[in-house]
């Protein structure tokens, strides 16, 4: 399903990759066990959503989407306007690891910026993508979009509160998350599988990526009620 990509080189050229593997036990309550990014959410599965969004983005030359192996998800879903990568790991940072190698493996340079984004944010827009991209296209690191946390963020301990903490200068990460190929590979390789984002992978080298603002809008379905408010937004969303 792959297919060359060193045909057309740009002097700056961007993929998409979405790591598509996990269950997300903690949003299948109430449900028949189905992987959450398959659930059926405002007409179309949760994926297709998140892929509409990228698809839109002119300035990805590909996008890979990366499954478990086995998973068959994308051969009734297939588009030609994207790839299908059965490679997908135990963990997210083992799925984002083998997505890097197929897209190295297409064609992908060291130089090129890849974006990595989560399946299940499924609000996510082509507008907040390319603002990503506008953001970090010239910077020496990469970046994230994030939103500055707007709660008190308080520590727990034994289900009680065991502190307060000042949210000023704290953000929450969020996806899609723009780095060079070649960056993203060491990094990724230097912090393990047990990293929770490709951030925390880039500043475990000593770097700083730039916080892009985001929107609260931009959430991961987690929680079963996450679905019904991704559904609202979606439906209320002009129709294109």
């Amino acid at each position: 399903m792959t297919e060359s990509l060193a045909d057309s080189r740009p002097a700056a050229r961007f993929f998409g990759l979405i790591p598509c593997a996990g269950h997300g036990s903690r949003a299948s309550a109430g449900d028949s066990g189905q992987a959450k990014q398959y659930r059926v959410i405002a007409g179309r599965a949760l994926v297709l959503h998140t892929l509409a969004a990228f698809l839109a983005v002119r300035r990805l030359l590909r996008t890979f989407v990366v499954v478990s192996p086995g998973d068959r998800f994308f051969d009734t879903a297939a588009n030609a306007s994207f790839n299908v990568a059965a490679c997908g790991g135990a963990t997210r940072a083992l799925s984002v690891r083998q997505g890097l190698n197929a897209l190295a493996g297409a064609g992908a340079l060291p130089d090129d910026w890849v974006l990595v984004h989560d399946a299940a944010r499924c609000l996510i827009t082509p507008a907040q993508i390319d603002r990503l991209i506008d953001a970090c296209q010239d910077d020496e690191v990469g970046g994230l979009l994030a939103y500055p946390l707007p709660d008190t963020l308080k520590s727990e301990h034994g289900g009680r509160v065991a502190g307060t903490l000042p949210r000023e200068g704290k953000w929450l990460a969020q996806t899609p998350q723009m780095f060079r190929l070649g960056l993203l590979m060491r990094a990724l390789d230097a912090a393990g599988a047990a990293v929770s984002d490709e951030s925390g992978a880039v500043e475990a080298l000593g770097l700083s990526p730039r916080l892009v603002a985001g929107s609260a809008q931009n959430f991961k379905i987690t929680y079963p009620d996450d679905f019904l408010i991704a559904e609202a937004i979606l439906l209320g969303r002009p129709q294109t």
